[in-house]
């Protein structure tokens, strides 16, 4: 597991507060706001590292890489549904990677500047879960890959 956090090099009373602030945050930003001992019990210790402190699992250890199944896939966190499976491609590069979300507003951007390069970070709009990244080298009809932790998501086969 690979935790962005550590690799800041923050230090001193900048690390102490960024508990508090992101509670803060989440709790003033998205409508579904749990306590971090409610989010690792619902979660688990590596779904709790990727979606609450933005680690980034290892490529090509998620199951979800090679789910070809109708369906959709919704955030670990909360549920929500967050990408369908019509939308999705194998990128190459180890994780699940869609061409665009299953609605504009079930996925909120930030601007990530870590690890020497500025990015664009995606998260769940009702929990606020980190789920990864999008760029713009992805196939037509948007041009966008969205490069999602396996572990921020759950899939849900579509009925028969």
């Amino acid at each position: 597991m690979i935790h962005r956090r550590s690799l800041l090099g923050l230090a001193g009373l900048s690390f102490a507060a960024l508990p508090f602030a992101s509670a803060f945050a989440a709790t003033a930003r998205f409508s579904f706001v749990l306590s971090d001992s409610e989010w690792r019990k619902r979660l688990g210790a590596d779904a709790f590292a990727v979606l609450r402190t933005e680690a980034t699992e290892r490529p090509f250890t998620s199951p979800l890489n090679n789910e070809k199944r109708a369906g959709t896939f919704v955030c670990r966190g909360c549920a929500l549904p967050l990408f369908s499976s019509a939308t999705k491609f194998d990128s190459g590069t180890g994780w699940p990677s869609f061409w665009q979300p299953i609605a504009k507003t079930a996925i909120g951007e930030t601007r990530d500047s870590s690890l020497f390069m500025v990015r664009t970070e995606v998260h769940c709009s009702r929990c606020g879960g980190h789920q990864g990244h999008v760029f713009d080298d992805g196939p037509k009809p948007t041009g966008l890959r969205y490069c999602i932790n396996g572990l921020s998501l759950s899939f849900v086969p579509k009925k028969a």
